[in-house]
This record gives structure tokens, sequence and C-alpha cells, in this order.
């Protein structure tokens, strides 16, 4: 069978070129037909203002899926797992064009690298080429890369739990940050969970962020008990977890108008409250869907308007230190990094470190 020829994508002022523009990146489902690879090279190019809103100026990690997306599939989880059928790319891949530019960002262990800074349209559909689906924006901009300016908000569903109990709780997070006179800005995950956005000044820390987030999660589930912030799954039962460790250094969350590794190629999709108050079915948001919506209106195009303080957030913090992923280094305060269930009090000093017997 000949060769299908590349093709060509016109994104701002270049014409991106896309080589094996028939490969099927996702299979039809009962509700969507199959999507090739041209075909999410040009989602890409239609969603580039907002995409760009999302990610531009900003270090971008890609997830990476080179042969497509099937049922099955797996993506590794570092950098030695060769199992893995997608990736996370954190570093300018060889053979980048000229025209895309980076900036430097230092990881949790002091290790530094310089990553994707999207600034142009034709850098997502460039990404495309490269088999990227998602875009993993850092909460932060190029010219302060350790203030972050965007504190996230991650409602993530556990087992047991649904969108439509992810969207109740999003509603009582709405009704909290008006109270403290800050505007969020929702969207879903792409798959269960819904995500809310804030725009803060750039000033604090990362681990600040972090305690924000810890704090308005501790009062969403005083006001919600279906609301959990136990870092620990065996203590958070059928509740919505509330993810404040998205907020750490290198930890992101899938962009505004990223595509997800699911069936029927959805997208992580912005959205007005009322919209998701609205919504059964986050599936409805996909590629063939998403690109009519922005006919209208982007629900997030105010979103660079206003800068809150983190102090009101902070406030809500108990002020007691909690785990942090398990790749960060020990960090001060934090409690011992066991399982509840397995803790030996007497294994442990009170700082957290463990005691050699």
């Amino acid at each position: 069978m000949a060769k299908t020829p590349a093709a060509e994508v016109v994104a701002g002022d270049r014409a991106v070129r896309i080589s094996s523009p028939d490969r099927v990146i996702y299979e039809a489902t009962d509700r969507t037909p199959e999507v090739t690879k041209l075909m999410v090279a040009q989602f890409f190019a239609d969603v580039s203002a907002p995409l760009l809103r999302a990610i531009g100026e900003r270090p971008t990690a890609l997830e990476r899926w080179p042969d497509g997306w099937r049922e099955g599939m797996r993506l590794a989880t570092g950098p030695t797992d060769r199992e893995g059928d997608g990736f996370y790319q954190k570093r300018v891949p060889k053979g980048a064009p000229d025209y895309l530019e980076t900036v430097g960002i230092t990881f949790p262990s002091g290790r530094t690298a310089d990553e994707i800074c999207p600034t142009e349209p034709a850098v997502p559909v460039w990404c495309a080429q490269m088999g990227a689906l998602t875009f993993h924006p850092w909460p932060v901009r190029r010219p302060d890369v350790d203030h972050p300016d965007e504190l996230r908000i991650d409602l993530d569903p556990q087992p047991g739990t649904s969108f439509a109990d992810a969207v109740r709780v999003a509603g009582v997070a709405r009704e909290l940050l008006e109270e403290l006179g800050i505007t969020g800005y929702p969207k879903t995950s792409g798959n269960r969970g819904v995500h809310i956005y804030v725009r803060i000044e750039p000033t604090r820390p990362f681990e600040d962020v972090r305690h924000a987030a810890i704090g308005f999660g501790q009062e969403l589930a005083r006001r919600d008990d279906g609301v959990t912030v136990a870092w620990w799954k065996e203590e958070r039962g059928e509740r919505i977890f509330v993810d404040f460790n998205q907020n750490n250094r290198d930890r992101t969350i899938a962009s505004a108008y990223s595509l997800r590794p699911r069936p029927g190629a959805p997208v992580s999709t912005p959205l007005t409250w009322a919209e998701l108050a609205d919504l059964k079915d986050p599936r409805e948001l996909n590629l063939f869907t998403v690109p009519d919506r922005l006919q209208d209106a982007d629900p997030w195009a105010g979103i660079d308007s206003a800068a809150h303080s983190l102090d009101p957030l902070i406030a809500l913090w108990d002020g007691v230190e909690t785990n942090f992923p398990p790749d960060y280094p020990k960090m001060p305060g934090e409690p011992p990094r066991v399982q509840p269930s397995k803790k030996v009090a007497a294994h442990w000093d009170e700082d957290g470190n463990r005691v050699e017997k």
C-alpha cells in the first residue's frame, strides 16, 4: 500500500507539516467517528486562540501517544518505564522547529530542564505532529517561573462517586469563592472530574499556593460531607477528593482545550457555571463538538482580567502540614510517608523521620 503523503495545517502565519495524516488516533465509538492525526492537528489549529490563553508563555509538558490511543493502553509512569504506550515529554524533543521557544524550569529534585513554552498557534499543531494529545502547563509564566499565577482546584471523584457528585461539589466551591470575593473558572477534566481555576497574584511560592488549596478543600469538607482532603486513599471513602498536591512544583493538570486519552476524543472544556450545572455527560464535549462552541464565545475569555490575593484562602488552612507526592524530597513539617493503617508510632520521631531500631 502506498504511503499517504504528508499534509499541511495552517496555524497562524505558518503551515505545519503533518506526516502520516491518516493514522487513526482514536477509534470510532457509538457516538463519534474515528479521529485521525490530521484531525487532531486541525483541532488544535481551530481552538488555538483559547488554547494559547491557557498554555501560552507557560512551561508545558506534552503527553504523547505516537501511535494513537486505544482501550487498554497505558501511560508510562516515569522515564525508566519502557512499557508504556504513552509518555510525558518534559524536555524539548529533538528536531523541534526554530520557532518553538523554551523556558528553563527547576524540578523538586533540583535538576533543571528547558521545557516547551508555547507562544504562537503553530506550536500546539507541531506538538500534534509529535503525537501530543494533552498539554500539561505549569501554573507559572515565563517571566517568573517560581511564583504561580494560577490556583488549580482539582475535584477528583473517588470510587463510588460520579461526575454528578463533582458537579455538586463544584457548586459549593463556587459559593465559597464568591463569599471570598474570588472569581473561579470551571472546566471538565475530560473524564469524570471538574477543575476550577483562579488567577492569583504571582507573589507567593508554590508551597503557599498548595496551602491555599488545602485550606480551600478543608472548608469545602466542612460544608459538604461528600468532600475530603485525605491524602491516603484508604481514608478518602466515597467522596470527592480535593487534590491539593496538583499545586506543587512540577505537578500539572491537563490544560483547557486539551484532548484526553479516552474513548471519543473528549476535551477538557471550559464552561460557564450554568453550563456545568446542566451538564450530565462530559463525553458530549469532544473534538467534534467543542470547536462549534467557540463560534459564540470562550467561557474563559475574561480569566486574565483580575488576579486575586491568596490571603483569604490561606486563612482557611489549619496550619497542619500534610503529605507531599512520594517522589518529592522530605518537606519541613511533613508527617511520615506511610499509610495510616501501617503506621507504628514508635517507629517515627515528632518530625516525621524514621527511627531506626
